[in-house]
């Protein structure tokens, strides 16, 4: 069994936040819409770590009190969080111990198996099932979206572009502009859907798309935040139509590439006798 913890955890999330722009200032029901999205980022956070393996199967998540001072957040939103993470099989409470980050690929309920896509059929698959979803996720966002999460979609495109500049890879801020959008939506079931799929449901993690589009990997990445930053602007002027069209257009790109991957790599496969390139 690991040790416990006691790395320090990120914080997402600042008392005192303002309002969601557009709503009323002193709404009924705006303190338990607070504290349903505070408890979507926290669920958000832990299974991003989860799923970066910042938290391997075994390792015992910060003590509540811990997590309440590092968040920021109630001992209410923490208990809640925890009880989300327990439904989807991502942790074990031991009463008395402590709570255990479990195998989710052997616990899960909704265990899509992410890491172990083997083909780029199974990748297509996968990208059928965003565009599904998130396109209409985008629309939410852009009727509920709040100013911080509007600046976090934005730090996230920004360091896409920071990235790029230092060729360095752009996989986690692409799908955490994702994340921030499902989150945005301000449906706890498309956030927690998206926090299962993970960083590996971007395509580029699985086949180099970027050879089949005859541009350069900064080239390549810049067009695709492009995409991003067509979403983001749609998103911030509060037009669910330009959202949903723009994300659709992105993922359907995506789509295109990955298409063209899988058209490549048959074509090559179907050309045995050529000799391969170093």
């Amino acid at each position: 069994m690991s040790s416990p913890t006691r790395q320090p955890v990120e914080r997402l999330v600042r008392r005192g936040a303002p309002a969601p722009v557009g709503a009323p200032a002193a709404a009924a029901d705006e303190p338990a819409q607070r504290g349903r999205n505070l408890t979507q980022q926290l669920v958000a956070s832990l299974s991003e770590r989860i799923q970066w393996r910042e938290l391997r199967p075994g390792d015992k998540l910060p003590t509540e009190a811990e997590i309440m001072r590092a968040y920021g957040v109630s001992r209410t939103v923490v208990r809640e969080a925890i009880s989300r993470l327990q439904a989807g099989g991502l942790v074990d409470t031991r009463h008395g111990i402590g709570t255990f980050v479990l195998d989710a690929r052997a616990n899960g309920p909704l265990t899509l198996a992410i890491p172990d896509l083997a083909t780029i059929r199974d990748v297509l698959e996968i990208l059928e099932l965003r565009i599904s979803l998130e396109t209409e996720s985008a629309a939410l966002a852009a009727s509920r979206r709040n100013a911080i999460q509007l600046a976090a979609m934005r730090r996230a495109l920004d360091e896409f572009t920071a990235c790029v500049d230092r060729e360095e890879d752009a996989v986690k801020p692409d799908y955490e502009f994702h994340r921030q959008v499902a989150l945005a939506s301000g449906n706890r079931y498309l956030a927690d859907l998206m926090g299962e799929l993970g960083p590996a449901h971007i395509p580029r993690t699985r086949v180099n798309t970027a050879q089949f589009q005859r541009e350069e990997g900064p080239d390549y990445l810049r067009r695709v935040n492009r995409e991003h930053e067509d979403i983001f602007a749609a998103i911030e002027r509060s037009d669910p139509e330009a959202a949903r069209a723009a994300m659709r257009t992105h993922l359907g790109n995506s789509r295109e590439r990955l298409k063209r991957a899988h058209e490549g790599r048959s074509a090559s496969l179907a050309r045995p006798g050529e000799a391969k390139g170093g």
